[in-house]
């Protein structure tokens, strides 16, 4: 590695850390200082550092991943009034949640909690539970084909599998973030393998997960974050863009699935339609995927593992 690729590396891994902060204590008064700290940058040289890399100034991602959890609570805790969710994701007042939130979806969140949320997706189309096209941010959708017309939910979910709910035990895992595009995560995952290989980390029973940190449905592709990870049985010193993450346990939705790499989607889906008629709601906590092999040494070149949502009762 040269110096200028190890220097880059660790700049990632302090904004990482940072990116981990916020995403955790989202709800409360943090200021530049506070951030600067973390990442052990002077603010001024921090706030420029974050800007470069992440195309956010560390303000304006504060305020958006902030934004988006209450938008995700909009969606999933029903049973919870607006106030009370703008409060908990640490806005001051209503007046500016209200402001924010209109600023950044286009609509109020009154509006936004009305309308049929996404519910599964296909060819980059999202889909209400009855079949109806949204587009990104709830709205209703208007294809270019004028031949799309609503269609049957069942046409869009076809894997036939058994989801179970069960406690699944903390990990402790080493990691490389990935911010972009699901399939390109493959990048993240080739460095952590280069780090983890030398080291004596990847084991025949050895097992990787891939942590997803927001959801597509809110946040935009290009933003969403997702942590490839190892997960290990000891202590490991990291460095660079590779950290240390764990995950924590608890009760979660598990789905099995053997699935080709053109999959993913229906999989997912899968999960989505069983929510509408478990009893159960999404739970705090990032949902996960759980792989049991590589699928170079599948027979068919497939992908096995388990979609991990973390839940509780309606």
């Amino acid at each position: 590695m040269t110096i200028q690729d190890s220097s880059r590396a660790e700049y990632i891994s302090r904004i990482n850390r940072v990116m981990e902060y916020v995403d955790t204590y989202y709800y409360e008064q943090v200021n530049l200082d506070k951030l600067a700290e973390i990442a052990h940058f002077s603010p001024f040289h921090f706030h420029r550092i974050f800007t470069t890399l992440t195309g956010e100034t560390p303000a304006d991602f504060f305020l958006r991943i902030r934004t988006e959890k209450a938008a995700q609570q909009l969606k999933d805790y029903r049973s919870k009034s607006i106030s009370e969710i703008a409060f908990d994701c640490g806005f001051s007042s209503i007046s500016l949640f209200a402001r924010t939130f209109k600023k950044h979806f286009g609509i109020n969140a009154t509006a936004y909690r009305k309308i049929e949320q996404p519910l599964v997706v296909k060819n980059g189309i999202y889909y209400s539970k009855n079949g109806q096209p949204l587009s990104k941010k709830n709205q209703i959708y208007v294809p270019h084909n004028n031949e799309l017309c609503t269609i049957n939910l069942k046409q869009l979910v076809i894997m036939e599998t058994n989801v179970i709910v069960k406690d699944m035990p903390e990990m402790q895992t080493i990691y490389c973030r990935h911010t972009g595009e699901f399939n390109k995560i493959k990048n993240a995952y080739g460095k952590l393998m280069k780090f983890a290989g030398p080291r004596g980390l990847i084991k025949p029973n050895s097992h990787t997960v891939t942590v997803y940190h927001d959801d597509p449905s809110v946040t935009e592709i290009s933003k969403v974050r997702q942590s490839a990870c190892l997960v290990i049985d000891s202590d490991v010193k990291t460095e660079g863009e590779i950290g240390k993450m764990t995950i924590p346990g608890g009760k979660f939705a598990v789905g099995h699935f053997e699935i080709k790499v053109t999959e993913f989607e229906e999989a997912w889906n899968t999960m989505c339609v069983w929510f509408t008629e478990s009893g159960y709601e999404p739970g705090e906590g990032n949902p996960y995927e759980f792989y049991y092999c590589d699928p170079e040494n599948h027979p068919e070149n497939k992908f096995v593992l388990d979609i991990c949502i973390p839940v509780k009762p309606l």
